[in-house]
């Protein structure tokens, strides 16, 4: 009988301006400590506020070391990079990004037909041995991520797998699994996940609840959260008789090094973010 995950924390993101003016809800960022290793950021934006002003976005930046993983649900996010690359990022596309030994990108956002947008970023670490590897992309349309649907569950699986259906990103460090999930009303959801994986769920609509293993209590967590799993080797998530849930699903495997954050730069060591900063001033960061 497999043992069922213990529940660390639900966190509440935090309201963070990035960019160009950006406003964004932080669940976590990078830190020395790197307690959600191998996951590195996860932002959750919506540049729907009339507050916020005029939109704005990620004009021309580094990145080293790290993947960064964009997720749209509505609005488009168009992109360039230093290596030529350009492309815009719709509903239901992902881009993975491996930026390696260094890139210089630029997302700029625009709204969609209803005036929206909406989508999240994950970052996920890189290992040391593949900190100065080559950039490269994988661009994902959203005709061909995998929908399953099974007992009033249904998933749009990006890499790992999940329900007997794997996801078309491959070829990461991290072994990640990468999914949104949503919860009919009145359905148990049950997922085995590796015991010795980080494992996340980031709920942004609806309410469900989280069986906590240690106590066997059932947890209610609502949009918008971040629920950080402990030990045990498969989940537990249900909902009531008259609110749906969704979520996105992260799990991956920790690389358990240390780690130095410097804004887009995440290394191992203070010297290799001292080099870091040495190419970008040099002009020698981006390599062909």
């Amino acid at each position: 009988m497999r043992t069922i995950r213990t529940i660390k924390q639900v966190i509440r993101p935090q309201l963070v301006i990035e960019g160009a003016g950006v406003l964004l809800r932080r669940s976590f960022g990078p830190h020395k400590s790197n307690p959600f290793d191998p996951f590195l950021l996860f932002d959750h934006f919506a540049f729907n506020d009339p507050i916020e002003g005029p939109i704005r976005g990620f004009p021309t930046h580094p990145h080293r070391g790290i993947e960064t993983v964009t997720y749209m649900l509505e609005g488009v996010v168009r992109h360039r990079d230093s290596l030529g690359n350009m492309g815009e990022i719709g509903p239901g596309d992902v881009q993975w990004m491996t930026s390696g030994r260094g890139i210089l990108h630029e997302e700029m956002p625009r709204r969609g037909p209803q005036g929206t947008i909406y989508g999240f970023q994950l970052w996920v670490n890189l290992p040391a041995r593949l900190k100065m590897s080559a950039p490269k992309y994988q661009e994902i349309s959203a005709a061909t991520i995998p929908l399953v649907e099974r007992d009033g569950v249904a998933a749009r699986v990006v890499a790992g797998e999940l329900l007997g259906v794997r996801g078309p990103v491959t070829e990461i460090a991290a072994e990640p699994l990468y999914a949104d999930v949503e919860i009919a009303p009145g359905v148990e959801f049950v997922q085995s996940v590796a015991p010795d994986h980080t494992v996340l769920a980031y709920v942004f609509e609806g309410q469900g609840y989280f069986v906590d293993g240690l106590t066997n209590q059932r947890v209610k967590v609502e949009a918008v959260s971040m629920v950080e799993f402990g030990a045990g080797e498969e989940i537990r998530i249900s909902t009531d008789t008259t609110s749906p849930l969704r979520f996105m699903l992260i799990a991956g495997a920790p690389f358990r090094e240390p780690i130095v954050p410097y804004g887009p730069f995440v290394m191992n060591t203070v010297e290799e973010i001292q080099q870091a900063l040495i190419d970008l001033r040099n002009g020698t960061f981006v390599q062909a």
